[in-house]
């Protein structure tokens, strides 16, 4: 029997009736074959929140100015931010990482100091990181995964703060998708509709500066090396983005629960399963926020999200929300009883 067809009928063989479970069985098979076993477990749940600024943010692309990323990021050590909460209510390990903030936080206790530049460079103009700059990103999500895993951890949620963020997440979805860049680009922290016709303007163009482009709406098959994917995540990807890529992928490597939140994680899940398309099996996405396009991303990756709660605050907040969920699923296939053990009929 095929491992699958083992999990499934443990499932089935739970005293209930066939399918009632729903999502939760879905989310069991899920973390039953991630894991190999029969008898899943959730350990020492960790949550990286990864910081970083974006040379595109000049641009006038975002309603929140730059320093709010330094701030937000000190806030966090203080416990005072969504993500902390969250935290705390669901007992993950918050590491907080500066990977490219423009600011020193180097001496501010709670951070961890993985800084690859302030900030990236400006995309409009120039790849935002160089090939050395993004393979030292990627390294540091990796490392930061193996940090996790000796602490027992073998589920892991991933948030980000970097203002500007939302304009890589659509560049990337408008050419990893094949979608018109208009219909990838929102309001973001909350720009108006002049703001967001600023915005595709300044990244239409940003695209074309880039000679990146290789859409054609009426190809078929359209498909991309991963030699191009790495090009076009290099160019306009930030140094927290390209880390949660590094992190995704060696979670999936160690056979680890990816806990995947709103628009710009499941930009960063797409890019990681454009690069390593295994990886997507061990993604659990966790949330479809209200940015434009965000559902559209999902569908391309064929993924379901757990959650429609309208959250855009970002820092993974939605994936830790979604936690006690997969929770009720690795639970009912070790404490819910079957049919022969609780004397029961089974009747289908």
């Amino acid at each position: 029997m095929h491992f699958k067809d083992e999990i499934q009928q443990k499932i089935d063989n739970l005293n209930k009736p066939k399918g009632s479970l729903g999502r939760l069985e879905e989310l069991a098979m899920q973390v039953c074959l991630i894991q190999e076993t029969l008898e899943p477990r959730l350990t020492h749940p960790c949550h990286l929140l990864l910081g970083g600024d974006h040379g595109i943010e000049r641009e006038g692309v975002s309603v929140s100015p730059r320093e709010v990323t330094w701030q937000q990021m000190i806030n966090f050590t203080r416990g005072g931010g969504g993500v902390n909460m969250f935290c705390r209510q669901h007992g993950f390990d918050l590491s907080i990482i500066d990977v490219g903030v423009d600011y020193d936080l180097s001496q501010v206790p709670g951070i961890i100091d993985r800084k690859i530049a302030r900030g990236t460079k400006n995309f409009l103009y120039e790849p935002a990181m160089s090939e050395e700059e993004y393979e030292q990103a990627l390294k540091v999500g990796a490392d930061l995964v193996d940090d996790c895993a000796k602490k027992g951890c073998n589920i892991v949620s991933i948030g980000e703060m970097g203002i500007g963020n939302t304009s890589p997440s659509s560049i990337w979805m408008h050419l990893f998708c094949n979608i018109p860049l208009d219909e990838c680009i929102g309001a973001g922290a909350g720009l108006n509709s002049a703001g967001i016709r600023h915005k595709y303007e300044v990244l239409s163009k940003a695209v074309a500066n880039s000679k990146l482009y290789t859409l054609n709406s009426t190809q078929n098959n359209y498909a991309l090396s991963i030699e191009h994917c790495a090009l076009i995540t290099r160019y306009f990807g930030g140094f927290e983005m390209v880390a949660a890529i590094g992190a995704m992928l060696r979670a999936a490597e160690r056979r680890m629960v990816v806990l995947v939140d709103g628009f710009i994680m499941t930009a960063c899940a797409l890019a990681a399963s454009q690069l390593k398309p295994e990886a997507k099996e061990c993604m659990i996405f966790t949330h479809c926020g209200d940015e434009s396009g965000h559902k559209r991303m999902l569908d391309f990756l064929g993924a379901k999200p757990l959650l429609s709660l309208g959250l855009r605050l970002g820092e993974g907040t939605g994936a830790l929300c979604a936690y006690p969920i997969v929770d009720s699923a690795v639970r009912m296939m070790n404490e819910m009883n079957n049919f022969q053990d609780a004397h029961i009929t089974k009747y289908f």
